[in-house]
């Protein structure tokens, strides 16, 4: 049986006994037999991948490589990452860039497969951090199975500090996070906005996300979460906000079920 992480419980409690025990626990998880041959077939063949057509033609380097970026569910849709890859990301016109989930850019700049690019593929420096990418998502995934708020607090960890290093300008990177999907929950649920906040206009959207991250950490500049106080203070924010919102789940359902008893 392949190693499952720990986690005693969920919320902030649990959330600081996994990271307390997390070099540990990853140590275990990549032991399993499974999931060590699907990283080693990819970095002894990923040179072989020239073209887009290559990777996507070969389901195990293609599943190391999704995963790698959190795009697991998208397997299947082939010619759609085909197309991702093939266009790359130096045209405003790109697929990647007309979408509005970041994780598809980041898939494509990875390989550089794009016109007149070089292949990512041939450096096995390159590669070797999409392996790395792949055993950290694959260990969130595992944590998402039995806690999906500490799954995202723990990729977060992570991407904010990794969005905030890379430079482009407040905005952009402003942006990029808001079109991470699960940074977007982790904004959205530790700032208390309701499910229809994405359907406003995104500049004002990033006018708000600012505002109260202002409020909450005294800035509204993303790059300060290459610091790890503000990183920490916004996910003890989005766990307590979640364990909130949870108990006021459960409670809305026993008064329900109250209600319904109550009127037989």
């Amino acid at each position: 049986m392949s190693f499952r992480p720990v986690l005693l419980q969920s919320g902030l409690a649990g959330w600081v006994f996994l990271q307390r025990t997390y070099d540990s626990q990853m140590t275990a998880f990549r032991k399993a037999p499974a999931r060590q041959s699907e990283a080693e077939y990819f970095t002894e063949n990923i040179k072989k991948a020239s073209t887009a057509a290559d990777l996507v033609a070969d389901r195990r380097l293609l599943n190391v490589a999704l995963r790698a970026f959190g795009l697991g569910e998208d397997i299947n849709n082939r010619a759609f990452i085909q197309r991702i890859l093939e266009d790359g990301t130096a045209s405003p016109n790109a697929l990647a860039n007309r979408l509005t989930d970041s994780r598809y850019k980041a898939l494509s700049d990875a390989f550089g497969f794009g016109p007149e690019a070089i292949p990512r593929t041939q450096f096995t420096a390159l590669m070797e951090e999409v392996v790395d990418k792949y055993w950290t998502r694959s260990f969130q995934a595992a944590v998402g199975e039995q806690d999906n708020d500490t799954r995202i607090a723990l990729y977060a960890q992570g991407a904010l500090a990794a969005i905030s290093g890379n430079g482009g300008g407040d905005t952009a990177q402003w942006f990029t996070a808001i079109g991470d999907p699960p940074l977007r929950q982790l904004f959205e649920t530790a700032f208390a906005l309701p499910s229809s906040f994405s359907q406003i206009d995104l500049d004002r959207q990033l006018e708000v996300f600012q505002d109260k991250l202002r409020s909450l950490t005294g800035s509204d500049r993303f790059d300060q979460f290459a610091e790890v106080g503000p990183r920490d203070r916004l996910i003890s924010r989005f766990l307590a906000m979640s364990q909130v919102n949870s108990t006021s789940s459960v409670m809305s359902g026993a008064a329900t079920a109250l209600t319904l008893l109550g009127a037989r």
